[in-house]
């Protein structure tokens, strides 16, 4: 499994579908079958991986949006991504393909 970091892109994966529920993100894994939640800050991650994003740009307008301190940001960032990807509902966008 690749490494995430700042420099990553990524993006959600076509093998899933999800639904904003009361803030929150629903997101069904269509090869595993097995749902998995987001909070409200998740969710609005989710949201920006609609199109293919550098992490390092989720992070800057995550700032914008929240009173968090620009390393735990990135660094909660990064692990969110990381689940995410180990889970198959994100990917990593080679830099040659932008």
């Amino acid at each position: 499994m690749k490494v995430i970091s700042t420099d990553s892109i990524v993006v959600a994966a076509t093998n899933q579908v999800s639904c904003e529920l009361a803030g929150e993100a629903a997101i069904l894994d269509l090869k595993r079958g097995f749902y998995y939640g987001l909070d409200p800050v998740g969710s609005t991650v989710w949201q920006m991986l609609a199109e293919p994003r550098r992490v390092s740009e989720i992070r800057d307008e995550l700032l914008e949006l929240y009173d968090v301190e620009p390393e735990q940001c990135a660094s909660d960032l990064i692990r969110l991504l990381g689940d995410l990807s180990a889970r198959g509902l994100i990917q990593l966008v080679d830099d040659a393909s932008q």
